[in-house]
């Protein structure tokens, strides 16, 4: 430890963490040269953003010490993370007054309130609304945007506001393939115009080519650091970013289980269009999933993907008064909402933002049987039995009595995948389901799904525009392509 941080940007020794006596860091040594922009490698719960909230100042109970030069104290830290905008969407719930608006709905902060206009030029800002592609959401609700438009804001208003330190969690997770080339492209030079970047990273190849310090971490300890070349060449390195062998038993299948029926189309959409006042998000969609089909649905950040998933849930009243059909039942004949929901089981971002503080991952998966946000109900012996064979099948058995939210945001999407599965749905919708995975776990989920659709449990719908990372039962495609007056959708086999 140097007696004086002046060299340094920050200093830590012997520093510790820990989740309820679960050992997030241990013994972090770290010395930040000024002038250094590092990048931290480490798969799903190695302790990367456990180090990252200490360092942004977000978590002060923590043993040992880290001291901060005056140019990091005085200068501003900016950390891109979906935590934030989980708690920036938390906060408009809280304060939503749509009950005393004549149109029964509060927009709540708009993305444009997000971006700071102060020491940032007017040609600055427009410039980064349009390497983002964020015009057309600047006067929309947070809580009205999809994951990836959320992921452009955050990084947008950190940018804007020009830190000492900028700490990016996956910088390029969330965005479509257009803007993540557009932002790859630019991410250097954002990382050498910023006086010190921290970049978290689960794989070799989101490692910046402008950072030139790399820490391995695991299990919460530094494992190896050096420049990115040295680490990655290292025995140390070679093995962490060997992918863990996948031994995994699921659950036995519910018995009594009826056999598909193979002339009912699963979900029949007949010239379906989904409109919010002027805004047209999808038009004239005719759709048939038969029951041996399981569907890869694509196209850019804020298309209309998820819309069309709460469009087959119940979650958006549209489908009403159109001609949609679901398992053989034409939607408004009569049917419940938690009718429809049973036959579903679901994971995205929004689920994951909506979960309750202090609620344990054990809780969280056994919500799935009452489709709820939140154990409201109390559980049976057997469901507890099959929620805790879930979490053990997919490598979670050590975390169920942790609070979800002190999880890796990765991890996080392993839960829901748990809690999607407990009830045994006929439909699986997987939005964005890798989604700040490590390669190892991200194999893990696509074999455990492709696993249960072989065993003709379910059928799938599968959000992504990620390239390469589909399971291997994808055989139908619906692709989006934005138009001025709404999306249209292709539909096809594969």
């Amino acid at each position: 430890m140097p007696e004086s941080p002046k060299d340094y940007l920050l200093c830590t020794q012997q520093l510790a963490l820990s989740y309820r006596a679960k050992p997030a860091l241990q013994g972090i040594n770290w010395q930040w040269e000024q002038g250094d922009h590092w990048a931290i490698l480490g798969a799903n719960g190695a302790g990367k953003t456990a180090l990252a909230t200490i360092i942004a100042g977000e978590q002060t109970r923590y043993a040992g010490s880290l001291v901060r030069s005056d140019e990091l104290s005085t200068g501003g830290t900016a950390y891109v993370c979906f935590e934030r905008g989980r708690r920036l969407c938390e906060r408009d719930q809280k304060l939503d007054c749509a009950e005393f608006e004549s149109n029964a709905r509060d927009i709540g902060t708009r993305v444009r309130d997000l971006l700071p206009t102060e020491g940032c030029s007017a040609q600055e800002w427009d410039q980064l609304v349009a390497l983002l592609d964020m015009q057309d959401i600047l006067d929309r609700g947070l809580r009205y945007i999809s994951t990836g438009q959320m992921r452009k804001a955050l990084l947008a208003s950190a940018l804007l506001s020009k830190p000492t330190l900028l700490i990016l969690d996956s910088p390029l997770d969330g965005l479509d393939a257009a803007t993540q080339q557009r932002l790859h492209e630019a991410l250097n030079s954002i990382i050498l115009q910023t006086p010190a970047v921290l970049t978290l990273c689960r794989s070799p190849q989101e490692i910046p080519d402008a950072c030139n310090r790399l820490m391995l971490l695991e299990r919460g300890r530094i494992v190896a650091t050096g420049s990115p070349r040295e680490v990655l060449s290292s025995p140390e390195g070679q093995k962490a970013m060997e992918a863990p062998p996948l031994d995994f038993g699921l659950p036995p299948a519910k018995p009594g289980l009826e056999a598909p029926d193979c002339v009912t189309a699963t979900i029949e959409l007949n010239n379906v269009s989904v409109s919010f006042g002027d805004l047209c998000v999808f038009r004239n969609l005719n759709w048939r999933m038969g029951p041996n089909q399981h569907s890869l649905i694509a196209g850019p950040n804020g298309c209309g993907k998820s819309t069309l998933l709460d469009l087959l849930t119940g979650d958006n009243h549209k489908a009403y008064g159109q001609d949609v059909s679901l398992f053989g039942k034409r939607r408004g004949s009569g049917e419940s909402v938690w009718e429809i929901k049973a036959r579903f089981g679901r994971v995205d971002a929004r689920m994951q933002f909506a979960v309750p503080n202090g609620s344990s991952v054990e809780a969280v998966v056994l919500s799935g049987f009452f489709d709820s946000i939140g154990l409201r109900d109390r559980p049976s012996d057997q469901q507890r039995a099959a929620a805790r064979h879930w979490l053990s099948a997919l490598g979670l058995a050590s975390e169920r009595s942790r609070e979800f939210h002190t999880l890796s945001f990765g991890l996080q999407r392993l839960v829901l995948l748990a809690r999607a599965m407990v009830k045994e749905p006929a439909v699986l919708l997987l939005d964005e389901a890798t989604l700040s995975l490590d390669p190892g776990h991200r194999r893990l989920l696509l074999d455990a799904v492709d696993h249960v659709v072989d065993e003709g449990r379910c059928q799938l719908l599968f959000v992504s525009h990620t390239a390469g990372e589909l399971p291997r039962c994808i055989n139908q495609l619906l692709q989006f392509e934005p138009k001025e007056d709404g999306s249209r959708i292709l539909v096809s086999d594969l």
